[in-house]
């Protein structure tokens, strides 16, 4: 094989992400202590190991490594190098069944922040297939969090009839789990779709991450008997604690 050939092989093309170099090489060792290829209390490369294998400036693998320090995945001693943390959770903790009742299940398990909303509401993004919108709507914006640590923002349009129902709950708590613990309410349909993007300013401010962070997005529609677009949500997920659970015999 030609020298450039291999070279191209082995050297990334960070032009090719959008992402900064250096949350690419910070995802890259993230990954590496997740799979255990260092495990807890062993040094891992060190600065002038990285900057040779990723081909990247030394200020560049710095950022990398102060960033995970920052997340409390690596410690680093002076003189000594860089050690991942004593004990290193679980990361993908935050398990995402497709089904209806699991779904909401698992979003009902945290108390959202919800976040004064000071701009006009948008539109809901229906589609023709969702069903027919509601007459109004009451927009909400909200972050859940675990142990201190946010991890999805959401944006719902929620039907104000529904809102009316349990207003007090719906205060309170996550928006779909109320849904679907009212018996009054009759759910026809209920869609979920995702797409992996990267986080842009404002929601990389409220989750805690970098712009560019990668991130998980769910469209969630839930319709009613009479087949109106009940709930209408869309909820950015930090990509480092989501896993998609699918149960293919269903």
């Amino acid at each position: 094989m030609p020298k450039d050939a291999a070279s191209a092989l082995s050297n990334p093309d960070y032009r090719r992400s959008p992402v900064p170099r250096y949350l690419q090489i910070a995802g890259v060792i993230r990954r590496r202590i997740e799979d255990g290829v260092w495990r807890p209390n062993e040094k891992i490369s060190t600065l002038q190991e990285l900057e040779a294998e990723f081909q990247v400036a030394r200020v560049t693998v710095r950022q990398a490594v102060e960033l995970l320090q920052a997340e409390g995945l690596v410690r680093r001693i002076q003189g000594k190098g860089t050690f991942v943390s004593g004990s290193v959770e679980e990361k993908r903790w935050l398990k995402l069944d497709l089904k209806w009742r699991s779904l909401a299940s698992t979003i009902g398990m945290n108390v959202p922040r919800f976040l004064p909303v000071t701009t006009p509401a948008p539109s809901p993004p229906l589609k023709p297939e969702d069903g027919t919108p509601a007459t109004h709507y009451r927009y909400m914006e909200s972050v859940q969090s675990r142990r201190g640590q946010p991890y999805s923002f959401a944006r719902v349009h929620l039907d104000e009839n529904v809102y009316r129902l349990a207003e007090q709950r719906f205060g309170r708590e996550p928006t779909i789990s109320v849904i679907a613990s009212l018996e009054e309410l009759k759910v026809k349909r209920a869609r979920q779709s995702f797409i992996v993007g990267t986080v842009e300013p404002r929601v990389a401010n409220l989750l805690a991450t970098g712009i560019g962070f990668p991130t998980v997005e769910a469209h969630i529609v839930v319709a009613d008997e009479n087949d109106v677009a009940i709930y209408v949500a869309d909820i950015i997920y930090r990509g480092d604690c989501v896993q998609l659970d699918v149960d293919l015999l269903q």
